[in-house]
């Protein structure tokens, strides 16, 4: 198995040399592991991954090399971020109702009415249940819980969404940051992105000035060397990337798209958020709990002559970008409408690409809000959209 590994993450492109891996079998023989998962996935990753760009492509092949086991190495993690007995939530069977069954199922009626609610079921509640329409459960119909249906909920306990309808998670949740050395599978992405340039010469002289150098040399009868500046795209670029939970299946084109961007910019500076933009963005999601970056800060650092681009499926509750509290993850204190004004006051260049296809756009009421707010100006992340929304930044 070990030798499978080894050859898998070359296979992926992660840079494994033949002493690294007998450093990780030499470490396995010691029994530094000591038998657990989680201690042997940080134990292989030292010794295998020297540059953090790699750091995805690893995990990937962890998880197929080894199945579901690399999902272990979060065990001893904190689960919940309150004390709901895990037991409540085990997944016993999967609620699956038809159309005219989930027509039947009311919201309780708004964002506020849910978070009262739940906080009366926390008070309330003293055992586990299983496919009821009340209480914090499995399988039922009930607003609270997990494997079940509700217009409008709060999803507790469960991997990953099914219905797309929870408007809060209560789980703490891991994201990955987009590998910047994906191979562009469309090179048309990158031809798009060529749009937006503006090329200057800017910095120390250092590329050959054949033309002038030739002038000279006639002129002064010697050779006399020019130089300038390296001649680059002086365009400046803000990038927001939406990432984890419904974007989980637009990976691999998000993943060209910043490689992409990474190639053509010289100037740019990117973020994560998860669904919306609020008061804080971050940089790395394997630490995004700890290391963020105030979105002030954001607006106070770069200059209003960057372009943005903001990159997301748009799909949510509208609560998140309507309502103090809205936020899926945590409670964020001003609307998400709020944070994004802010933004587009001091970056009027701004777009939103979309990578769900806009035939699909009106299924979900959140897009409609989002458009609205960005003037219109939401774009595929076809050739055409890409098209379209460079030729709008770079007027």
């Amino acid at each position: 198995m070990f030798v499978n590994f080894f050859l898998e993450l070359r296979a992926h492109k992660v840079p494994v040399s033949l002493r690294e891996y007998l450093t990780l079998v030499e470490a396995m023989d010691k029994d530094l592991a000591g038998g657990s998962v989680e201690d042997f996935y940080y134990l292989a990753r030292a010794a295998l991954v020297k540059d953090e760009r790699n750091l995805d492509k690893f995990d990937r092949v962890f998880g197929q090399v080894f199945k579901g086991l690399a999902g272990a190495k979060g065990e001893g993690a904190e689960a919940l971020v309150a004390a709901i007995p895990e037991e409540w939530l085990r997944k016993i069977a999967e609620r699956v109702l038809t159309e005219d069954e989930k027509a039947l199922i009311k919201s309780l009626g708004g964002f506020d009415k849910l978070m009262e609610t739940l906080k009366k079921r926390l008070a309330e509640q003293k055992g586990r249940h299983e496919g009821g329409s009340k209480w914090i459960g499995t399988a039922g119909t009930s607003p609270f819980g997990a494997y079940g249906y509700n217009p409008e909920g709060v999803r507790i306990g469960q991997d990953k969404n099914r219905h797309h309808r929870a408007i809060k998670v209560w789980d703490k949740r891991e994201f990955k940051n987009l590998d910047d050395q994906v191979e562009i599978g469309v090179r048309n992405i990158k031809l798009a992105l060529r749009r937006l340039r503006r090329f200057a010469r800017e910095g120390a002289a250092e590329e050959l000035d054949l033309p002038d150098t030739i002038r000279a040399t006639a002129r002064k009868g010697w050779l006399d060397v020019r130089l300038v500046p390296e001649r680059h795209n002086a365009v400046k670029v803000l990038l927001f990337l939406d990432i984890g939970g419904s974007m989980d299946p637009h990976v691999r084109v998000m993943a060209e798209l910043f490689s992409a961007a990474r190639s053509e910019f010289k100037h740019l500076e990117y973020f994560y958020f998860h669904n919306f933009l609020y008061e804080r963005v971050w940089k790395d999601n394997r630490r995004r709990h700890a290391e963020t970056i105030p979105t002030p800060e954001v607006l106070r650092t770069f200059p209003a002559d960057y372009r943005v681009l903001l990159v997301g499926d748009a799909a949510m509750s509208p609560y998140e970008i309507t309502h103090p509290g809205g936020s899926v993850e945590h409670w964020n204190e001003e609307p998400g409408v709020v944070w994004m004004q802010r933004l587009l006051d001091v970056y009027p260049r701004a777009v939103w690409l979309n990578p769900v296809p806009p035939a699909w756009w009106g299924t979900t009421a959140s897009v409609g809000l989002v458009r609205r707010i960005m003037g219109g100006r939401m774009y595929p992340t076809t050739l055409e959209g890409l098209d379209r929304a460079m030729r709008v930044l770079a007027r």
